[in-house]
């Protein structure tokens, strides 16, 4: 019974998937037909690794590693993207690691 159930639910996921890359796919022709160009959305999430110790660093650049929840090496987080974050991670980026995460890198 539950086993079906999560089956089921796994199989709609991948269906849902499929309909979103099969929309890009349409959206890219759509656009190179008529002339235009088409820009996907970007991720509106990051997964940021802290990489660098604490020795010498700036006092703004360590407010921001606390304000990231990025206290030690090694620790990782999920950060929504907007303008705000995507500034902050330009600061600390010497000291970080960072990328869009999918499907396969969460499990």
């Amino acid at each position: 019974q539950k086993r079906k159930l999560i089956f089921k639910r796994a199989e709609s996921y991948v269906k849902e998937y499929r309909k979103k890359e099969q929309d890009e796919i349409r959206m890219k022709r759509t656009a190179k037909k008529h002339g235009n160009f088409y820009i996907p959305d970007e991720p509106k999430l990051a997964f940021v690794i802290r990489i660098k110790g604490i020795n010498g660093v700036s006092p703004k650049v360590r407010k921001v590693l606390q304000l990231l929840r990025l206290r030690q090496i090694n620790n990782g987080v999920f950060v929504r993207l907007n303008k705000a974050s995507s500034n902050m991670l330009r600061i600390v980026e010497p000291y970080i690691a960072w990328g869009y995460p999918n499907l396969k890198s969460v499990r």
